[in-house]
């Protein structure tokens, strides 16, 4: 996005009301996440003094891996907002990076006053890492050539504990940690300035962890109902990418189709290594 072309007064005023509306914006979307996020994670729970809590052996890092996925994406949507209001290249660097990293850290501050959770210097670093890859790539480049995406397919575990990793579909995308794997995709045109390469061709790499009916551990009932004692397993792949936004269309639809794209890597062909099984080739991996 990149501020309007007007001049005078008619531009000064239009850049006034795009600011209006994305800070409008901005509160409302802030608040309304938060009301829902208190009610559906915090309200029936009890609260404590604030308190640290280490998590970092949870998941297999994996909800890490969402922690920075989110940010970095949180600032890059902010920065996308500051320059279409007309802030300067700069300015607009440092609204994003710090719309990702505050949010997520108003959450951990949630979280350090729960007496279920804790907040978590290793989310906070995360949070970090994320708006940090951010800003230097746009300090550096005045572009992603390195994004942070994700991508998801369905699992079996699910079922084993609705309560922890979704009760239908729609809540398993959202916290079964099994089917997700977290990628570093590289725009390789960008990277290697070489002009035989296509402009939206990527190298990802990604993180995957499965096997995994708990946080720290696997559980071995619920609901008096005994569950398999899975293996808590990671693998790491390489497999190529779309950069998405690097796809031309005069399609206004497209462009705004692309753009919500952006972090999710695309099912390809990939190159496996797993401690169990070594090195395979995956003929096609979401």
């Amino acid at each position: 996005m990149q501020p309007g072309t007007g001049t005078g007064q008619d531009s000064a005023l239009m850049l006034k009301k795009r600011k209006q509306l994305v800070t409008a914006g901005a509160i409302t979307l802030y608040g309304g996440s938060m009301y829902m996020l208190y009610h559906a994670w915090y309200k029936n729970y009890e609260q404590s003094t604030f308190h640290f809590h280490n998590d970092n052996d949870n998941w297999m890092y994996m909800d890490k891996g969402g922690h920075v996925l989110t940010s970095y994406q949180l600032s890059r949507l902010g920065h996308g907002a500051a320059r279409w209001a007309g802030y300067s290249k700069n300015k607009s660097i440092w609204i994003g990076g710090a719309t990702g990293f505050m949010y997520q850290t108003v959450i951990e501050i949630l979280d350090g006053f729960s007496a279920e959770w804790g907040a978590s210097p290793g989310d906070i670093a995360a949070n970090t890492l994320g708006s940090a890859l951010f800003i230097a790539q746009q300090k550096m480049w005045e572009e992603q050539r390195i994004k942070i995406k994700v991508s998801y397919h369905p699992t079996s575990y699910a079922r084993y504990r609705p309560d922890l990793l979704g009760t239908n579909k729609m809540e398993s995308i959202l916290k079964d940690y099994n089917g997700h794997t977290f990628w570093i995709s590289g725009n390789l045109k960008r990277l290697t300035k070489s002009n035989a390469l296509p402009p939206w061709l990527s190298l990802a790499a990604g993180y995957n962890a499965y096997g995994m009916t708990g946080a720290s551990g696997n559980s071995t009932s619920y609901q008096n109902r005994p569950i398999a004692p899975f293996e808590r397993r990671w693998r790491l792949l390489l497999a190529p990418d779309i950069d998405w936004m690097q796809i031309q269309s005069g399609s206004g639809f497209i462009k705004i189709l692309l753009q919500g794209l952006s972090f999710i890597k695309a099912p390809t062909p990939a190159l496996e290594y797993s401690k169990q099984d070594g090195l395979k080739i995956r003929l096609l991996f979401f």
